[in-house]
């Protein structure tokens, strides 16, 4: 039986899971079975990007599984390359060719890009973009405020959605603050760490509390921090386990716990969004 998973409503009125599903480095026949897979699981909040090179995949993945295109949410990401205006609406199309869609639910700036300085231009052209049709729900990822200050400066708009990194050891209270304060919804990506977090003994020992496994802990302390994880699995074990995590709550100890694992800066790849170019 699958969990009935709780959503978060975007400062646009959309709703989408609370939980979302990851698909970087899921290519070809068994990038497109896996991510079927975690549909079928009930994972309707599915997640890629440009630059993943797999939009074709998920594509693939939406026409092998049975629950209609309008009960899922699909999110893409513009990379910075194509940040200029007439470049970011080619891309938006291509994109959108790829998956074989006639729309994305969400459609994000990958990263700011400010050396180049060319994000609220790829803004506009979001914007422009979701007025036709092409998206549904505009956001960016890897945002800091003074980015995202800028783009409702200058365009009027607010992203409805910041996907940034966001894990035990880097738990981003600052930024999340300003995002609730906002109304702008935190997406966290790498939200296991790619680390040794797994057999974290601390965390291990709250899992063991609860009768969990140290993944669901961690994906509920996202949960109850009002943020969006989305996990990448392509074990259906995993892909179940990710998603079961709305049967129990962490205590406010756990919580407090976890939280003092965050490091000033625990950034696992040092992509610092204030100088970092993804192109």
């Amino acid at each position: 039986m699958i969990n009935q998973i709780p959503e978060f409503t975007l400062n646009d009125g959309t709703r989408i899971p609370a939980i979302g599903f990851g698909t970087y480095q899921l290519w070809g026949n068994e990038g497109a079975a896996a991510i079927a897979g975690a549909i079928d699981h009930g994972y309707r909040l599915i997640d890629t990007a440009y630059n993943y090179e797999n939009e074709g995949t998920v594509g693939a993945a939406l026409k092998r599984s049975s629950v209609p295109r309008e009960n899922l949410r699909i999110t893409s990401k513009l990379p910075g390359r194509y940040h200029t205006y007439d470049q970011a609406v080619k891309a938006i199309q291509e994109s959108l060719y790829r998956a074989n869609l006639d729309y994305y639910d969400l459609y994000l700036i990958h990263w700011p890009n400010p050396i180049t300085d060319q994000y609220v231009e790829a803004w506009q052209a979001l914007i422009d973009a979701k007025k036709w049709g092409l998206i549904r729900s505009v956001g960016v990822s890897n945002f800091l405020p003074e980015h995202l200050e800028r783009l409702e400066k200058e365009t009027g708009v607010l992203p409805s959605i910041n996907q940034i990194e966001l894990h035990p050891f880097f738990n981003q209270q600052e930024q999340r603050k300003w995002h609730e304060k906002n109304g702008v919804v935190t997406e966290s990506w790498s939200p296991l760490v790619r680390t040794d977090v797994l057999s974290h003994e601390m965390i291990t020992s709250i899992a063991d509390k609860h009768g969990k496994t140290v993944s669901q802990v961690i994906l509920r302390w996202h949960y109850q921090l009002g943020a969006v994880p989305i996990p990448k699995s392509a074990s259906p074990k995993r892909q179940l386990e990710n998603i079961s995590i709305f049967d129990f709550a962490l205590y406010d100890e756990d919580m407090t716990a976890i939280n003092k694992l965050t490091l000033a800066d625990g950034r696992r790849k040092n992509q610092d969004p204030a100088m970092y170019e993804e192109f």
